[in-house]
């Protein structure tokens, strides 16, 4: 959410940022709102003084034997304490209204970040690793051998319709290794806590990491109004939430590896063959709680996490920086990691790594109490796939294919599988 002080000072500045994310102007809609609600509020303050007044003069008119004076103060500290309770409500309503209008406004980009409508307008950062020269035409996931034996989606379709996926066998204990790995790298290299949270959440969780309210169709909600989480993002971020921090105790980095949920809105038609694009989907999400001078840094160091993960598996990427169109509604700068499917012949996102700022401390409260004194001042936010797990099978898979439909894979995943680095064509890991 953004700083109303911020938009009273600039609101020019304001309006253009909003432009660069291809929005129309808002700040004089929201600066008439915010002056309503502060005209309402100064005097519902004037009120509360005057019948202070008129309540002490009451007394001493009775005491005097002043009785029409005494009728007309009492009559008068009746109609102020109306009108400072109309007052107070019509300043609580119109609150609501700007809060209401702000919590919509997505975050402003950083300086830096390009500009553009779309992902055409994406800047590649670098790259990593040489895609594989196969001796033949390679497969999508789901069409080789060792795969398509673990894969499922007939199953899947029976039990719960379209976009999920049954694994079952190589395949699954696979999956399953990927998440266990990413894990532990995490844990003892990269300094991340990991934490086991729940997926279901209640609604100002999703509102404080900004689900909520512009993307409700985005998300599942049960019917006695919990959420399930589109990613751990929203559970580990308001770990903060309501919270004054001591600055010695950040940067605060977690992980957690769970389930999410998507109802993929708006993407009818896109990636329906497979499991590239899920209803239901594992990912081990990196979030980290920082001060404002550090967040830049930790950003870097964030994206470095990701990039190691598919370093150490041997699967080429590319890190790119998101274009102004392009971005979360919470970032103020995003890197999207890439990973190379040669089934598809191209690059796919396996990770957004994002810097917020202090977009979703606001929304929900979220603060830290300077080493050196003063006052509490908001926390910046980050947070990034660290990776999304199905989608790094999927490049597992692709990469490792064999013309004999077998896969082989990576040599630093098998610790997590008993030492065996191979599914056969038929399905057998060994």
């Amino acid at each position: 959410m953004h700083d109303i002080r911020l938009i009273r000072e600039a609101p020019e500045a304001f309006d253009a940022e909003l432009a660069r994310r291809g929005h129309l102007p808002m700040s004089e809609e929201i600066l008439r709102l915010d002056e309503a609600r502060r005209a309402r509020i100064h005097a519902a303050e004037t009120a509360q003084a005057e019948q202070n007044r008129a309540s002490k003069e009451v007394g001493a008119a009775r005491a005097a034997g002043r009785m029409d004076e005494f009728e007309r103060l009492r009559a008068l500290v009746a109609e102020k304490k109306s009108e400072v309770a109309r007052l107070q409500e019509e300043a609580r309503a119109l609150d609501e209204q700007l809060r209401g209008l702000l919590l919509t406004l997505p975050n402003t980009p950083l300086p830096g970040v390009p500009d553009g409508p779309d992902e055409s307008h994406n800047v590649e950062l670098r790259r990593w690793g040489t895609p594989r020269r196969f001796g033949f035409t390679p497969r999508e996931h789901f069409e080789v051998p060792a795969a398509r034996a673990g894969m499922d989606f007939a199953m899947a379709a029976k039990l719960s319709g379209s976009r999920f996926a049954v694994l079952r066998g190589a395949v699954a204990r696979v999956h399953r290794a990927l998440a266990q790995f990413m894990l532990d790298l995490h844990t003892t290299e990269h300094g991340l806590t990991e934490a086991m949270t729940p997926v279901l959440v209640r609604e100002e969780a999703m509102i404080g990491t900004g689900q909520l309210p512009k993307f409700g169709d985005d998300s599942y909600q049960t019917t006695n109004g919990w959420w399930l989480i589109p990613t751990s993002e929203v559970t580990l971020t308001n770990f903060a939430a309501g919270e004054i921090l001591d600055e010695a105790d950040l940067p605060m980095r977690l992980t957690a590896h769970t389930l999410c949920f998507r109802s993929e809105a708006g993407s009818a038609g896109k990636d329906t063959a497979g499991m590239l694009r899920q209803h239901q989907f594992e990912k081990v999400e990196m979030v980290s709680i920082t001060t404002p001078a550090d967040s830049l840094a930790e950003h870097a160091r964030m994206t470095r996490c990701a990039e190691t993960v598919l370093e150490r598996l041997g699967l080429p990427y590319r890190t790119i920086v998101l274009c102004t169109g392009d971005m979360g509604f919470g970032a103020r700068k995003t890197h999207d990691i890439e990973v190379w499917l040669p089934g598809q012949d191209t690059y796919r996102e396996i990770s957004s790594v994002s810097v917020c700022g202090d977009f979703q401390a606001r929304r929900m409260n979220a603060r830290f109490r300077p080493a050196g004194g003063g006052r509490p001042e908001f926390v910046h936010t980050l947070n990034g796939s660290g990776l999304a797990v199905g989608r790094t099978l999927i490049a597992v898979i692709e990469n490792g294919q064999e013309a004999d439909g077998s896969v082989t894979l990576p040599e630093a995943l098998r610790p997590w599988l008993g030492g065996k680095g191979r599914i056969t064509a038929e399905g057998e890991l060994v």
